[in-house]
């Protein structure tokens, strides 16, 4: 697929209607309607009351961006397409240089193919192997989000600050992927996309000079259901270096076990246990780093993950990157892949179905505005290939425009198979 199609469980499991019950199915199309019109009700209200209550004081800044975007792609000699439109609204208000309060509002709205069907993506063999009575369960729709992305209170003081509410989570120094980071997966073929918040409480101690401590909770139900991380940084010569350890509850479910009395595939959570460390610096102008994560799990077998990468900047501005990533979890063999591999990595409950995945890019600036690049994915493990170039515009002021194309080369099966389907992706955003 020419991007990753990330599942929202809430909305599969009521994509299925009872076949027999008309009443229901009336009820159940038309509940997710009315919720929508309510978000955009509650969504328009939102910006309306923060845009004429808050600009007029000196202290609070509005700004943001509107973002639409095409991608399409080939998919069993039919072309489809999906367009969005999203608005995001970002605060800061910051009443002291000890009190900054942040937050942003994000409207999105999709039209064109709307529902996609994995087992599209999938070769016979496997999509063979599903009960014809799940068959319906795997289509992926894509609904109107109107969502506040973030919202976070931070008091800054001499030697700590302190972070509460739904906020920006980054770990690690990988470019692509990142062992270390149990809150976050990027999109291979878009890794700078920017992350959803997550909500916790987070503390940062100044130690002297060069390092520093910090603290994570991310609350759920029950303690230890929810997410505990204490991570030391440093600076030694040349280097930042991270350790850290991680725990946290890690949701899998089985996607071949429905469970009817829920309407939701069957949820096997399971404590995750990560010790992990990254570093980053630079040595006689080549830029380097690395990161390493042992993950101990409750019932699965334990893993590892590990990244090593490299960049560098000629003196004709060309930028070269090389990224090499492991997953011990994923399968060295594609012929091994099964349904539950390709709807967790769908669902971003992990992070690839393949070992071994090598990262190429190379970017070169055409003009002062435009920036032409071509990026690499080689599936060591299974031999498929995914190649994207991509092009970056600075249009106008505060106007850009990126587009990329992908291109696999890969048998049925495979991380990159041509079953995933060649297309591309069009992005203009205005900055305000």
């Amino acid at each position: 697929m020419m991007r990753r199609l990330v599942i929202d469980l809430q909305t599969i499991r009521l994509r299925r209607m009872v076949p027999d019950r008309k009443t229901n199915r009336h009820m159940r199309a038309c509940a997710p309607q009315a919720h929508r019109c309510l978000r955009r009700r509650v969504f328009a209200a939102a910006v309306l009351f923060l845009t004429s209550a808050l600009s007029g004081q000196n202290a609070v800044n509005i700004f943001g961006y509107f973002e639409s975007q095409m991608m399409g792609a080939d998919i069993q000699n039919t072309f489809y397409h999906i367009q969005t439109n999203k608005l995001r609204v970002d605060l800061k208000y910051s009443p002291s240089h000890h009190v900054t309060f942040l937050a942003n509002y994000n409207g999105i709205t999709y039209h064109g193919k709307t529902q996609w069907d994995v087992l599209d993506f999938l070769p016979d063999g496997l999509v063979s192997e599903i009960p014809e009575s799940l068959a319906g369960f795997y289509v992926i729709p894509f609904e109107d989000q109107y969502v506040l992305d973030n919202a976070n209170l931070r008091l800054t003081f001499s030697r700590f600050d302190l972070t509460v509410g739904k906020q920006q989570i980054s770990l690690g120094s990988g470019y692509v992927w990142n062992p270390v980071d149990v809150f976050n997966v990027k999109d291979v073929l878009d890794p700078t996309y920017e992350q959803p918040g997550h909500n916790a409480v987070r503390l940062d101690v100044q130690l002297g000079k060069s390092f520093s401590l910090s603290a994570l909770y991310a609350p759920e139900d029950t303690w230890s259901r929810s997410g505990k991380l204490v991570q030391l940084k440093g600076r030694i010569p040349r280097f930042d270096i991270a350790l850290l350890a991680i725990e946290t509850t890690w949701h899998f479910h089985d996607y071949t076990s429905f469970d009817y009395a829920t309407y939701q595939f069957q949820d096997f959570p399971e404590t995750r246990r990560v010790l992990g460390a990254s570093t980053e610096g630079e040595c006689l102008g080549l830029g380097l780093y690395a990161e390493y994560g042992y993950n101990l799990m409750e019932r699965s077998p334990d893993f590892q993950e590990w990244v090593a990468g490299m960049n560098y900047t000629f003196d004709s501005q060309t930028f070269v990157m090389l990224e090499f990533y492991r997953n011990t979890m994923a399968k060295a063999d594609y012929h091994d892949y099964n349904i539950n591999d390709w709807m967790r990595f769908l669902a971003s409950e992990q992070k690839t179905v393949a070992r071994d995945q090598l990262y190429m890019f190379i970017q070169q600036p055409a003009t002062d505005f435009i920036d032409i690049g071509m990026s690499g994915i080689w599936c060591v493990s299974d031999g498929s290939i995914a190649l994207v170039p991509t092009l970056t515009w600075s249009l106008l002021e505060n106007v850009d425009v990126m587009a990329y194309a992908n291109v696999n080369f890969g048998a049925g099966g495979t991380a990159y198979s041509r079953l995933m389907g060649n297309g591309g992706l069009v992005r203009a955003r205005v900055y305000f």
